[in-house]
């Protein structure tokens, strides 16, 4: 299995409903394509003074789990996933860095 794991950082504040709608829809798309086999979403926590810190910090962590490196393309040919990033990224700028790797054992 491989994991697609990307760290996503708005750039502005943004509320929980609207960082949790994010999530689902990005899961929704995710599933659409067919190859989606896990999904996980977890909230960034923040340590006191991090702000300070030269560093990309994330808002979110997600890892979507796809058989192989073909379906991994399939994922992100998607054009369901696109618009997902698209939509939301009109409503609140964000960025994202990624890795793919094999799922830890």
């Amino acid at each position: 299995m491989i994991q697609h794991t990307m760290f996503v950082q708005f750039t502005e504040p943004i509320p929980e409903a609207d960082l949790n709608q994010y999530l689902a829809d990005l899961e929704n798309a995710a599933k659409g394509t067919g190859v989606l086999q896990t999904f996980a979403a977890q909230r960034h926590i923040p340590v006191p003074g991090e702000e300070q810190i030269p560093a990309f910090i994330a808002t979110a962590v997600v890892q979507l789990g796809v058989a192989d490196v073909e379906a991994l393309g399939t994922l992100f040919a998607a054009p369901q996933v696109g618009d997902v990033f698209d939509t939301w990224r009109t409503r609140y700028p964000f960025k994202a860095a990624w890795a793919n790797h094999e799922a830890p054992a």
